[in-house]
C-alpha cells in the first residue's frame, strides 16, 4: 500500500528534480536526457576484485546526478524514476549479453535478471525493493526490443549481516557469504536462460559475489552482472 500512495504522490505534488534539485520536476529533461545518454558501457572491476565476482558491466559512473537519483529512487521513494533507471540497467545487461554470446535473439533464449535482495528490514522500511523494481522495468525494456527477457526474484536473506559501512573490501565479503541462498526449485527455472545478477550499485562487489554463489549453488550458470552505476574508482 505504501507504495502505490508514494506513486500517486509522485504524480500529484511538486517535487524537486532528483539529479539536480530542480522543482516542479520528479526528473529535469537534463538530468533524464543524462541518464539516456549512459552510453559508455564497460565493464568495471574494482580494486581489489573479490574472487568469485562475475564480469560486470555498468552504465556510468556513481556521481553527481545519477547519484542523486539512485539515491531518490531508493532512499525517497521516488518510485518512477525506476523507468530510467531500469533503462539504464537494460543497456548494462546487453552489454554483459553480448560479452557472453548472447545474441539477443529468441533462438538464444531467455534473459534471466535475478536481482540482488534488499534485507527485509529495508524493504520493510523503503516500502519497496529497489534492485528489484529496476530489474522489472529493465526486462520489459529488453522485451521491448525484442529480447525474451524475464525477472526472476529468487534470492533470499537466509541470515542477519551487519551493516556494510566502514567495512572493508574483504570484511564485505566475509560479512555477506552465504547470507544469501535461491528459493526451493528454482535452479530448474535458473536452467533456462542465460542469468545476469543485477543491482543498483556496484562498491566492492561483495553482494554480486554473493549472489553469483547462491545461483551458481541452486543449479544455475551466471553470464555476467549489471548495475546501473559503479564507484567512480572503479570505472
Amino acid at each position: 500500500m505504501r507504495g502505490w500512495w508514494r506513486e500517486i504522490a509522485d504524480l500529484v505534488l511538486p517535487v524537486e528534480c532528483a539529479g539536480c534539485g530542480r522543482t516542479r520536476s520528479a526528473l529535469c529533461a537534463k538530468c533524464l536526457a543524462r541518464l539516456r545518454d549512459m552510453e559508455e558501457i564497460r565493464r568495471v572491476r574494482p580494486s581489489p576484485e573479490p574472487p568469485g565476482l562475475p564480469a560486470v558491466y555498468a552504465a556510468g559512473a556513481y556521481e553527481d546526478e545519477v547519484r542523486a537519483v539512485l539515491l531518490a529512487h531508493k532512499e525517497r521513494g521516488a518510485l518512477r524514476l525506476a523507468e530510467p533507471l531500469g533503462a539504464a540497467l537494460a543497456a548494462g545487461v546487453r552489454a554483459g549479453m553480448r560479452a557472453a554470446g548472447h545474441g539477443g535473439g529468441r533462438q538464444d533464449g531467455p534473459v534471466l535478471l535475478v536481482p540482488v535482495p534488499s534485507a527485509r528490514s529495508a524493504t520493510a522500511a523503503r516500502g519497496h525493493d529497489p534492485a528489484r523494481r529496476m530489474a522489472l522495468c529493465a526486462a520489459r525494456q529488453l522485451r521491448r526490443e525484442g529480447i525474451p527477457a524475464r525477472v526472476l526474484a529468487v534470492l533470499r536473506q537466509r541470515r542477519a549481516v551487519a551493516d556494510q559501512a566502514g567495512l572493508s573490501a574483504t570484511q564485505r565479503v566475509e560479512n555477506l557469504s552465504g547470507a544469501l541462498s535461491a528459493a526451493a526449485g528454482s535452479g530448474r527455472l535458473l536452467g533456462k536462460g542465460t542469468t545476469v545478477v543485477v543491482d543498483d550499485v556496484m562498491t566492492t562487489g561483495a553482494s554480486l559475489v554473493e549472489a553469483a554463489r547462491a545461483v551458481t549453488t541452486a543449479g544455475g550458470t551466471v553470464a555476467a552482472a549489471a548495475v546501473v552505476a559503479a564507484s567512480p574508482r572503479d570505472c
